[in-house]
């Protein structure tokens, strides 16, 4: 059975998508599904379920900043996107700025960290951070996240990435 989904994609990131005909060939052959430049910002995505589902992510991944090898990790099973909309939880955009300036941190000291001890990969983005990696990985990661959302400090973000590190192995 054929369907259609649609995966928005910032204008910057679809005039370099567009530059990508490797990558949204592979996409297109691991996910046995065709994609298509829509109208404005949007791709047209036509195959069955879950091959749709899961070009929809890796697509979207590329589009919130992820480079290519990273969001074509989303092809194996083990591997999750996980979106936190900063927009719809600042509507200030001071604050939101405010916000994605303390996840990336000084010279993207803060960015790192988290990267190093989750093991996941994070895209902070336009209102957008994103991150890929593992059930354990993602979590991890959105902990320090999280605490750094609901106004933590750096060093209470840290000791809840690595507290939930240390759950997350003894699992």
């Amino acid at each position: 059975m054929r369907s259609m989904q649609q995966v928005y994609i910032p204008k910057e990131r679809v005039d370099e998508l567009k530059k990508r005909k490797e990558f949204v060939e592979r996409v297109e052959k691991e996910c046995s599904c065709s994609v298509k430049f829509g109208v404005g910002n949007y791709l047209d995505l036509v195959g069955d379920a879950y091959g749709e589902y899961t070009a929809k992510n890796i697509l979207f991944a590329f589009g919130r900043g992820f480079d290519e090898r990273t969001a074509l990790r989303l092809l194996e099973d083990k591997y999750y996107l996980s979106t936190i909309d900063l927009m719809q939880i600042f509507k200030n955009k001071n604050r939101m700025h405010e916000i994605k300036a303390r996840i990336i941190g000084v010279n993207g000291k803060t960015k790192r960290y988290i990267e190093t001890v989750s093991s996941a990969h994070l895209s902070i983005y336009g209102g957008t951070v994103c991150i890929i990696g593992d059930m354990k990985a993602v979590h991890e990661a959105e902990a320090a996240i999280k605490t750094l959302i609901n106004g933590g400090s750096h060093r209470k973000a840290y000791e809840r990435l690595e507290a939930q590190h240390r759950s997350d192995k003894s699992l």
